[in-house]
């Protein structure tokens, strides 16, 4: 990888991958999100669920909408070849500086879906704040299967904000960055809309500051994303983050995967 690439990354705390996964694997990964959720392939999350601005009520209209297909490395085989593809893997070990890697099974592992009617907003927040490892290192690969973009949902990050040492009370009490608060208005101004074509992949660690608006479109928004750490960057004991063994990318094969029954089969 160039040095000017890691350089901005270390910098910025995010890069675009154009057009780094291919159109036919691109096709492939959208045909089997698209099947999952006719199906309603289970696991999953409700966007009710997570009950985040715009999503509908418990037992509304469109309270039964997906938000995301959960583990998608045991979703299908064509998951796990993207998330252990060797282009991939070795761009994510120049970015981590780590030789050897592995990809995160307790987090995200996951097919993120916008539907127009009732898709919610995320607000302001880092991933990290959720998870628990020996180093806050870690980056998240976010592949687009389609157009993203404002209107859609597309995500916004606040470049450089990975590497601010925030104050506890610049987040609410469910661990948002909190946009009323003045000391926090300098960075909010700084964010940036992240427009993805299919086929890009953002890399972008996971203490970036990050946020999406709703879908207001007419056509669902697909993005699988996968989340990697240093071999050596180990999850804390008896934590979510260490609540399932981590895979290894080179070699894998399927058979490494622990495939629940399919229900429809």
């Amino acid at each position: 990888m160039d040095e000017s690439i890691l350089q901005q990354f270390r910098r910025d705390g995010f890069w675009i991958a154009r057009q780094a996964c291919p159109p036919e694997r691109v096709d492939a990964m959208r045909e089997v999100a698209e099947a999952a959720l006719v199906r309603r392939r289970r696991p999953f999350e409700l966007e009710s669920e997570v009950g985040y601005p715009g999503a509908p009520r418990e037992n509304a209209p469109g309270s039964d909408t997906i938000r995301r297909l959960l583990d998608a490395l045991a979703l299908d085989p064509v998951f796990l070849d993207w998330a252990c593809d060797p282009m991939l893997v070795a761009r994510l070990r120049a970015l981590l500086e780590a030789e050897s890697i592995r990809v995160v099974r307790a987090h995200h592992n996951c097919v993120m879906t916008k539907l127009p009617a009732f898709s919610s907003a995320t607000g302001w927040h880092q991933d990290l704040r959720y998870w628990a490892f020996e180093r806050p290192e870690l980056i998240n690969a976010w592949t687009a299967l389609g157009v993203e973009a404002e209107g859609n949902g597309g995500m916004r990050v606040i470049p450089g904000s990975h590497r601010a040492a925030f104050e506890p009370e610049s987040f609410d009490d469910q661990r948002f960055f909190r946009t009323d608060a003045a000391p926090n208005r300098a960075w909010l101004d700084r964010a940036v809309q992240i427009d993805l074509e299919q086929g890009d992949v953002l890399l972008f660690h996971a203490g970036l500051l990050h946020a999406a608006g709703a879908n207001r479109t007419d056509r669902r928004k697909l993005s699988v994303v996968f989340s990697y750490r240093a071999a050596d960057n180990l999850p804390r004991p008896g934590s979510r983050s260490a609540a399932r063994a981590d895979l290894d990318p080179d070699p894998v094969t399927a058979a490494l995967i622990d495939r629940p029954a399919d229900p429809d089969a």
